[in-house]
């Protein structure tokens, strides 16, 4: 059986739209776009009156090194948000297919469904904030198509350890496609099970330039999967998914000295991430402080509320996560400059004297 068995058969089918980048190779004088014939003022030679590559052959190249994958098996998007909506696009018809998620999770993967008139399936992490495998399987029914895990966990922060990912991967083979988010991977002793991809066509693993490289604002992210996956979404990909201001600014940031830099960084994150652990752990008004391998913190308060708005008249805005299951008490604290930690656990000390 093939992984595109699971897909739906009018994607499969489908004549994909052909760009007239794609229809350009070897021309030297392009009149076949529509598009002006003089660049913008402030150019700086980046050619914007021009349609970019689909999928920039440069920055394929440098993300399919980074991610060690190759090129076939890692498609290029608008973030990951982007990935997460193809995915559901292709795989689930609406109104007769479902994805699976362990909420408290990131919440893109129900909206996707959602638009896609998909159904949800949810099987709730443990009280540890922990996922069950067992339980996941059980719940998988024919119409699961994807089985969406986030590990590190987003608001969490949790890992689902590289055995779960393995056992998930084959007992949904034939069955559903198990789609691993790594937004925040680099920021765990754990690494990518990307290197799994050969061994199981149903698995793909998310990646994103948006935390560790520092490139929220350019929006890159990556799906790593099985060549016919990858080929599959890129027919209902939009025709020109990346900026070359983007682009530039991804390269710059995988070259040598850019990769040099986001390690120290990650390096300062981790750091600063066990110095908030054990700083915030010994305010009095901090019930627990989640385990997190990400770049934040899940916090819970005995008055969650208190210490946002608190946090809020300091000028600090955090992730209010109290709607998510479990999370009632509970604040996401993004791990920033020392500066900032300071200025945050200054803040929350004010809490517990004004208390």
């Amino acid at each position: 059986m093939s992984v595109l068995d699971l897909a739906r058969p009018e994607i499969r089918a489908m004549q994909p739209y052909s760009s007239a980048r794609m229809e350009a190779s070897g021309g030297q004088v392009f009149l076949n776009a529509n598009e002006s014939a003089w660049t913008p003022v402030g150019d700086d030679g980046l050619g914007c009156n021009r349609y970019p590559e689909p999928q920039p052959a440069a920055l394929v190249a440098a993300l399919a090194t980074l991610y060690r994958v190759r090129p076939e098996q890692l498609l290029i998007g608008r973030g990951s948000d982007e990935a997460i909506d193809l995915l559901v696009r292709a795989f689930c018809r609406a109104g007769r297919d479902a994805i699976l998620i362990q909420p408290p999770t990131f919440g893109m993967y129900a909206v996707c469904a959602r638009v896609q008139d998909a159904a949800l399936v949810e099987v709730p992490l443990a009280a540890d904030a922990t996922l069950d495998v067992d339980a996941v399987l059980a719940a998988v029914t024919p119409g699961v198509k994807l089985v969406f895990i986030c590990t590190p966990n987003n608001p969490t922060g949790q890992l689902v350890p590289r055995s779960a990912v393995e056992r998930l991967a084959q007992a949904l083979a034939g069955h559903a496609l198990l789609v691993v988010d790594e937004a925040y991977v680099e920021f765990a002793d754990e690494g990518s099970v990307a290197d799994l991809l050969d061994r199981y066509d149903n698995l793909a693993v998310l990646r994103t330039l948006s935390k560790a490289w520092a490139l929220a604002g350019a929006r890159i992210g990556s799906l790593l999967a099985n060549a016919e996956v990858i080929a599959l979404l890129r027919r209902i990909m939009a025709p020109y998914p990346l900026p070359l201001p983007c682009v530039d600014a991804a390269l710059l940031a995988l070259s040598g000295w850019g990769q040099a830099n986001a390690r120290g960084r990650i390096a300062i994150v981790r750091k600063q991430r066990a110095r908030m652990q054990a700083a915030l752990r010994q305010l009095p008004g901090v019930r627990d402080v989640l385990p997190s391998h990400a770049n934040f913190l899940a916090v819970r308060f005995t008055d969650a509320g208190a210490a946002y708005q608190r946090l809020f008249a300091a000028g600090i805005v955090v992730r209010d996560i109290r709607r998510y299951p479990n999370l009632g008490d509970a604040l996401r604290i993004t791990v920033g400059t020392p500066a900032e930690n300071t200025r945050v656990l200054t803040a929350l000390r004010e809490v517990v004297t004004c208390a």
